[in-house]
């Protein structure tokens, strides 16, 4: 079983990688669908999603720690 920290240590991890995949992913597809690329922009929207996305796995780790 994990401990609190090492969820969170194991959540900030996986959003590191994803945050690094969506801004290169965001420079590459937005100029392909022809959607302006601001980086201020994009930056913004990322840091949003990253912090959704480590709640989200924080919580969901923590739900299945405590069910085994």
């Amino acid at each position: 079983m994990q401990t609190k920290k090492q969820s969170l240590i194991e959540s900030l991890a996986n959003v590191t990688v994803g945050f690094l995949i969506t801004i290169i992913s965001l420079h590459v597809l937005f100029p392909l669908l022809g959607i302006e690329n601001h980086s201020g922009k994009n930056m913004l929207i990322t840091i949003y999603l990253t912090i959704l996305s480590v709640l989200r796995n924080y919580i969901l780790r923590r739900y299945f720690n405590r069910k085994q």
